[in-house]
């Protein structure tokens, strides 16, 4: 839009001297060889600006007051413009410009409109808009106090202004008001600050972000909790429109079909599982297989070894794990963490530990307490309710903490009298310091020790000849794992690094009631049969797994399928039959009831890994391995064989 018209001929002056800029003739001077060898400085420096031609744009908003006039303006121009073809005065002209002229570019703005107040104050405005900038200073530098004085002085000086008269309160008025507003909208920004403070850091707003973390686990994870539930997979239905009613007849039709198939399959199935129990023939069922799941794992678990792993007794979605390193040389801090099924890619509650964590167990009276044994002999007991991640208990300032690393920890119901110490939950744990020790929770963590494992001599030989005695560095057997009698809770096994396994009572703690040898290294785990109560089984780091009966002391069957250390075994809690045993390579699931020389079910490792804990779950077909990774992996037991399983399942 322009503001004013200018007449062509007007321009012809500022081109015309255009011819005597463009090219100046200046004369050469020859130099000599002296002169052109002389050094010469240079000095690069900016031209003087030439303009041509400046027509600096003048737009105005549609929305502004003068868009009117501006808009008539136009008008009255574009008909000047289209009247000047008849007019005398015009005439056409060539014109020669710059290509690709430089442009100024400017920004197009509302035009600030300033406008005069008036506002009308008391003595009364002045005196609460000067006292509420001085509290608010006072505050700010030295506390309430100062503020409370500031407040007196205000007072003075309000008085002080008030006898003043009113002309002086008439020159204060604008400065006053400034500053109460800029008192106002400070105070106004601090409470909004601090309320969304206050809103990011409140308990609702973390309970809120903790349901909806949870509820996008659910919708990610669906699938895989619904077949460890074993609960059908929900999927969206698909809608076709590219099929006619006639089509989707036909289709209902054939699904109709597929179901009477499939009914008509199971049928044969159930009966065959029958005639299985009478002897009769079987019909081929496919091969049974390890179906992976999920994994609980993250960044704080990455690279740690998982040492132990235990279920919370009255929540059976509450997993705790334990990381933690075996050997001496490899020892570093220790880890728990506590794994809920509706969110496994991140633990409910973390537990930092000064040394690895070698064994864990939730109380079974009261389930919000676990136990934690670490490598150095100190055991400690927190509460999972609490999001406190300290340790409620522990006994690293006790004279009876053990003196090397707890292998075990198991909570114990014992009611062997209707009053006494006896009665009630103990924990016991088993150390390398050879010591077999119940803990109370009355007064702190007192203890007792329930049996010193003390070593075995070894058996004449039948020759007459016997070896001479070698001495002993310490008299007391390393005690590397215990498990408690399913129906007497006053019997447990132990075993040691030696390789024997003793059978012990709680009543005596001079001598063993059994000592079981088979067994050629240290022995790793001993788990009873929670059917078959007089049957338990052992591995050992000699390669094997044994199973034993109470009243024999030589083991009824030796499974050796592996040239590896045997870390860890576990019966299944749905048959007598099937237990799993885990060793650096692989990870085993026996079947009584199929073999006694082979495996069922053989899954390796993959790449560096290496298994190091076996955990069956409480109510579902499925098996938790631990990996020297940090890694918990969850796999579903797919065709498993279905038995008597509460049939004796040893030979007699």
């Amino acid at each position: 839009m322009a503001e004013e018209i200018v007449e062509p001929g007007l321009r012809r002056e500022t081109i015309s001297s255009f011819t005597d800029v463009q090219v100046r003739r200046e004369e050469v001077l020859e130099l000599t060889k002296h002169e052109l060898e002389k050094p010469v400085d240079i000095f690069l420096t900016e031209t003087e600006t030439i303009w041509l031609f400046n027509m600096p744009t003048v737009t105005i908003s549609t929305e502004s007051e003068e868009a009117d006039n501006v808009k008539k303006r136009n008008v009255a121009y574009m008909e000047l413009c289209k009247n000047r073809i008849g007019n005398d005065r015009y005439a056409s002209r060539m014109m020669q410009t710059l290509n690709g002229a430089p442009k100024t570019k400017e920004v197009q703005c509302d035009k600030i409109i300033m406008a005069d107040k008036e506002i009308m104050a008391t003595t009364w405005d002045l005196f609460d808009s000067f006292n509420a900038l001085e509290a608010a200073t006072a505050e700010k530098i030295s506390g309430p106090f100062t503020a409370s004085a500031g407040k007196s002085a205000a007072f003075k000086e309000h008085d002080k202004t008030v006898s003043r008269g009113s002309l002086e309160a008439e020159s204060f008025t604008s400065s006053s008001i400034i500053d109460l507003e800029s008192v106002i909208l400070s105070r106004i920004h601090e409470e909004t600050e601090d309320h969304s403070e206050i809103i990011l850091k409140s308990d609702k707003f973390h309970q809120d972000l903790f349901y909806m973390e949870r509820v996008l686990m659910e919708n990610i994870f669906q699938p895989k909790l619904a077949a460890f539930r074993q609960l059908p997979i929900l999927i969206e239905p698909e809608v076709r429109s590219d099929y006619s009613e006639s089509e989707f007849d036909n289709i209902s039709e054939k699904e109709e079909e597929q179901e009477e198939e499939q009914e008509a399959e199971e049928e044969p199935s159930v009966k065959s599982s029958l005639l299985l129990d009478f002897g009769e023939g079987q019909e081929e069922m496919p091969p049974p297989f390890m179906e992976a799941l999920w994994s609980y794992g993250c960044n704080l678990t990455k690279g740690n070894n998982v040492s132990c792993m235990a279920w919370n007794k009255l929540n059976p979605d509450l997993l705790a794990v334990g990381y933690g390193q075996f050997r001496f040389k490899e020892q570093k801090k220790g880890l728990a963490c506590c794994w809920s099924l509706k969110n496994p890619m991140w633990p409910e509650r973390i537990y930092n530990c000064a040394y690895g964590v070698t064994a864990l167990d939730f109380s079974t009276a009261n389930p919000n307490l676990l136990a934690i044994g670490l490598f150095n002999g100190t055991i400690e007991i927190y509460n999972v309710q609490s999001r406190n991640r300290t340790s409620v208990l522990d006994t690293s300032e006790s004279h009876d903490k053990h003196l090397g690393p707890v292998w075990q920890l198991r909570w114990v119901e014992q009611d062997r009298g209707t009053t006494g110490e006896d009665k009630g939950e103990i924990l016991v744990s088993i150390s390398a310091d050879g010591r077999v020790t119940k803990w109370f929770l009355r007064k702190g963590l007192s203890c007792t020790d329930l049996m010193k494992l003390k070593r075995t001599t070894m058996e004449k030989k039948k020759t007459g000849t016997e070896k001479k005695s070698e001495a002993l560095i310490s008299r007391q057997a390393p005690g590397l794992a215990f498990d408690f009698h399913p129906k007497d809770t006053n019997i447990y096994m132990a075993g040691t690094e030696e390789g024997y396994i003793h059978k012990c009572s709680c009543s005596y703690n001079e001598q063993y009631l059994e000592t079981y040898r088979g067994h050629k290294g240290p022995v790793y785990k001993i788990t009873w049969n929670p059917f078959i109560t007089e049957v338990f089984l052992s591995c050992s780091a000699d390669w094997t797994v044994m199973l034993w009966r109470q009243d024999s002391v030589r083991p009824v069957l030796i499974f050796s399928s592996t040239t590896d250390v045997i870390y860890d075994i576990m019966w299944s809690p749905n048959s007598a039959y099937v237990f799993a045993a885990v060793n650096e390579t692989r990870v085993e699931i026996w079947d009584l009831s199929v073999s006694t020389l082979d495996p069922l079910i053989v899954n390796p490792a993959t790449g560096n890994l290496k298994f190091t804990t076996v955990l069956f779950a409480k109510n579902a077909d499925c098996l938790l391995i631990g990996d020297s990774d940090g890694l918990v992996t969850v796999y579903a037991l797919r065709n498993m064989t279905v038995s008597d399983r509460k049939k004796v399942c040893y030979a007699a």
